[in-house]
């Protein structure tokens, strides 16, 4: 429903043949590109703001070019950069990449791939990738103490400008030990692009970053190389025949891309390496030391396309979990009810709620209650009526329950702040006049940022948070709001002190209180919200154990220093705000005061 942006998609491929064969085979010489294309654009959920493409080509002689990138934004990025592609594009290894932002800059300078040009060929890097990394004030610092001096601040072009220090650092190694085989001239460029260890670089590279990312790449001199963070936290999958290595963010879009089975697809282990040299020589390297696995749960909740078998089957099993809770809310009264979902993410859920009262031998009735509309454009500039046109992106099907008669409950697959069930659902689901609604979430209460790639970084944008705050106020407890703050303020970070914040309550409480926050003025129908428990997170998605934003339970360091600084920031916003507030107020008084 609350549209979460994920950063990023990318995918990968590698030729193993001569471009010819493919034109022979297949008809076109842009085989590697329409299949890249396929790619991308079944990896369109994952980024809508830009999107980019990078090629080399082996073949190019010295003085043409041999490495090209194209970048675009916008939703339509896709098919903007493969249209200004020409013959020149052709080559043997291709990467591309889709942009969702989690850190507010917007431009193309920030589309991938990024790019690092260079004389020597083997000095040339492309990169792209799907991370978010949470220490790159220290990796900054780490490039500064080098002597280097890097033009942003950004994990992107920090970790472009280290991998490529570490890039020329190995090719500076195998220049000396072409020297010293004796080996002058072409024969030395030669040596160094036959015999480079990406695994060296990357190695040198990876070591020094905290966060969740599948890191891509490009030389050109033609190593290929994806790398997957040491707790897995973000996916990645590949594939490999006699003609292609390929590789993507999920699994699906290599099957369909390339027709095959669920089964012939690899995931790419945390801290592992997929890399293709210049010859085409294919292999696994652990880069750096598996950590706790903590593959990402919110990928099968939410991210990952539903078309993939394993998240399929979760899918529909978080909803069925939710029978018992569900039939607790509507007193076991299933003729007197409605079943419906919010589009589209939650459809599967849905099917797996619904099967799970039919193995029950309930009677279920199903309806489409709630649609949403194309996108409204809000050419009213002024808050009030944007807001009114903003209420309206979601339509009810009207006559579709029985009135003051039937309860009506709806799946969504998360709740995160809460802005578009206040502004918009409930005052529409309103107007059916049911007995009851029951908001259902597959996901549990979404109760901490995230920080490794996913739009959601501030604590008081999470409507369980500020449900949380809300209670304390209530209850007179404040020092917990102080105690936690100064807690959190002390050095090193290695608890999330903000877990404190929820203690005191059970879930239930918290989620009567979001009912309240969230209920718009006039509304008349009851509402109850029934959530996910994290025991059934856990058993149906077992392998994917990844939950600090249900938990807290961040897997790595960067991750505990993040919330931490989170809440410390949200505490001294609100000091900041009831400053100016009191403030406005006085100067408000003493000037009426004046005037009288």
């Amino acid at each position: 429903m609350e549209q979460l942006k994920h950063e990023c998609g990318v995918a990968m491929i590698r030729l193993l043949k001569p471009l010819s064969y493919y034109a022979q085979k297949y008809g076109t010489s842009r085989y590697g590109l329409n299949r890249l294309y396929l790619m991308m654009e079944k990896q369109h959920n994952r980024g809508q703001e830009g999107a980019g493409a990078a090629c080399v080509n082996l073949d190019s002689p010295a003085g043409k070019e041999y490495m090209f990138r194209e970048r675009a934004e916008g939703k339509d990025a896709i098919t903007e950069i493969f249209k200004r592609m020409d013959e020149s594009f052709d080559g043997q290894l291709l990467m591309g990449h889709l942009r969702y932002s989690t850190t507010g800059k917007h431009g193309l300078q920030y589309v991938h791939p990024f790019l690092r040009r260079n004389n020597w060929r083997a000095k040339n890097l492309c990169l792209c990738g799907n991370f978010n990394m949470t220490n790159i004030d220290e990796v900054f610092e780490h490039l500064t103490q080098q002597g280097q001096s890097p033009r942003i601040l950004g994990d992107s072009y920090i970790t472009l400008e280290l991998m490529g220090h570490r890039l020329d650092r190995e090719v500076e190694r195998l220049y000396g030990d072409a020297r010293l085989k004796g080996l002058q001239g072409i024969y030395i460029t030669r040596y160094i692009e036959d015999n480079i260890q990406m695994a060296h670089v990357l190695q040198t590279t990876m070591s020094h970053f905290d966060g969740g990312y599948v890191m891509c790449g490009l030389t050109g001199s033609g190593e290929m190389f994806a790398m997957r963070d040491p707790w897995g936290i973000r996916p990645a999958f590949w594939y490999q025949n006699d003609e292609v290595v390929v590789m993507a963010s999920e699994r699906p879009v290599i099957q369909t891309t390339f027709d095959l089975e669920t089964d012939d697809i690899c995931e790419l282990g945390p801290g592992q390496s997929l890399i293709v040299t210049k010859s085409g020589q294919i292999h696994l390297e652990q880069i750096l030391p598996t950590k706790k696995y903590s593959a990402c749960s919110f990928e099968r909740i939410y991210f990952s396309r539903g078309s993939d078998r394993d998240i399929y089957n979760e899918r529909k099993q978080l909803g069925e979990q939710l029978v018992p809770a569900v039939m607790q809310s509507i007193g076991d009264d299933t003729t007197h009810t409605v079943f419906s979902y919010i589009p589209n993410t939650a459809e599967v859920a849905f099917h797996g709620l619904t099967d799970g009262f039919r193995m029950l031998d309930h009677h279920v009735r199903i309806e489409k209650v709630v649609w949403k509309d194309i996108k409204l454009r809000t050419f009213i500039t002024e808050g009030t009526e944007r807001n009114d046109l903003a209420a309206h992106v979601y339509d009810i099907t009207y006559g579709s329950l029985h009135p003051s008669e039937d309860h009506l409950v709806i799946i969504d697959d998360s709740i995160v702040r809460g802005t578009t069930l206040k502004e918009s659902i409930f005052k529409i689901l309103d107007r059916l006049h049911p007995k009851k609604i029951v908001m259902v979430s597959s996901s549990p209460q979404i109760r901490y940022p995230d920080y490794y790639g996913i739009d959601m970084s501030r604590l008081e944008e999470l409507c369980a948070f500020r449900a949380a705050i809300s209670l304390i106020k209530e209850r007179g407890m404040h020092q917990l709001i102080s105690d936690t703050y100064y807690a959190c303020k002390k050095r090193p970070m290695t608890t999330n002190h903000v877990r404190a914040i929820y203690a005191p309550f059970t879930a239930d409480e918290i989620s009567q209180r979001i009912v309240e926050m969230l209920r718009p003025d006039g509304m008349v129908t009851p509402v109850e919200l029934v959530f996910q428990s994290i025991e059934g997170l856990h058993e149906a998605c077992p392998n994917h154990p990844g939950d600090w934003y249900f938990t807290g339970h961040y897997p790595t360091p960067g991750g505990i220093r993040m919330v931490n600084q989170a809440f410390v920031n949200y505490v001294e916003r609100e000091i900041t705000a009831h400053y100016l507030q009191a403030k406005h107020e006085y100067e408000h008084e003493k000037s009426e005061a004046d005037t009288q």
